[in-house]
């Protein structure tokens, strides 16, 4: 155990529990770890406030703030939320088992490329299959909710070219690697490890049950972490709100999965995809429009 991991195990020993299943004493260290995942989720950020300086209205600036202002605050707080997962994750992810190829990287691990080019495939697969599943089940979900939403949320929905293509960086970046390492890497890598040490055993790893919990309970969160900036826009109802805590929570179930059973970027590229059907759609909206 590095020297820099010990102020964190201390803080665990009350629940009487042994060293951890998987020791970190031969890949990097904690503060490492932290570092990597801090900087692949810096271009999603760029990318969020970028967005949001070129696309936000006057009109749509809260008083009191400048469109920059504006900007910048939203980049430092989801910044604020990226270090928190980063540094969760960073601990509790190797102790559980869960990987990823580019944290986790030491200086005899082959090539990321060598070891993620089998499950690319099967991650933009299952992305792609996942954002189409995602389109129909709002399809069939918007005749419960379309009296909820107004003319203008629906108009939102017809978006022009360069709204579909100024949302792509975010789409790509913000979407599919920083929501990974806030939802994946930090959140549910964290709720692991928690099962683990609560109904776990010492030298066992977690149980599938305790790995399901932290997917689907991450996922639902994420669904949760959604209904903020819905009510921004129309008043909740139960049912806009049971819609999109599902369609979220349905995509983060099947990054969880893949997180847990590949590594953190099968999933991102899985996240990835999961855009490609809905840029997609939004590009043949356009053109009917």
């Amino acid at each position: 155990m590095t020297t820099e991991d010990s102020s964190f195990t201390t803080s665990f020993l009350t629940l009487g529990v042994d060293e951890p299943m998987s020791s970190t004493t031969n890949g990097p260290s904690f503060g490492k770890r932290f570092g990597v995942a801090l900087l692949l989720g810096l271009p999603g950020i760029v990318a969020l406030a970028g967005y949001i300086y070129f696309t936000t209205p006057p009109s749509a600036v809260p008083a009191g703030l400048t469109l920059s202002l504006l900007a910048v605050s939203s980049g430092v707080n989801s910044l604020l939320f990226l270090g928190i997962a980063c540094l969760l994750g960073a601990y509790a992810a190797p102790r559980v088992g869960l990987q990823s190829y580019v944290i986790d990287r030491t200086e005899t691990d082959g090539g990321i490329w060598q070891r993620l080019r089998n499950d690319v495939g099967l991650a933009v697969g299952i992305g792609i299959i996942g954002g189409v599943l995602i389109i129909v089940l709002d399809a069939l979900l918007m005749p419960f909710v379309a009296q909820d939403l107004p003319q203008s949320v629906i108009g939102a929905t017809r978006p022009t070219l360069l709204d579909v293509f100024a949302y792509v960086p975010v789409r790509f970046l913000y979407g599919g690697i920083t929501e990974e390492l806030l939802l994946r890497f930090g959140l549910m890598s964290v709720l692991a490890f928690v099962g683990w040490r609560v109904i776990g055993h010492r030298t066992d790893g977690p149980r599938p049950v305790v790995m399901w919990t932290a997917i689907v309970v991450s996922a639902v969160l994420f669904g949760v972490g959604h209904l903020p900036a819905l009510a921004q826009s129309v008043d909740l109802t139960p049912a806009l709100i049971a819609r999109t805590i599902l369609l979220n929570a349905v995509a983060g179930i099947i990054f969880g999965w893949l997180y847990w059973r590949r590594s953190l970027e099968v999933a991102m590229v899985a996240h990835a995809s999961f855009h490609v059907p809905i840029v997609v759609l939004s590009l043949v909206q356009v053109a009917l429009v």
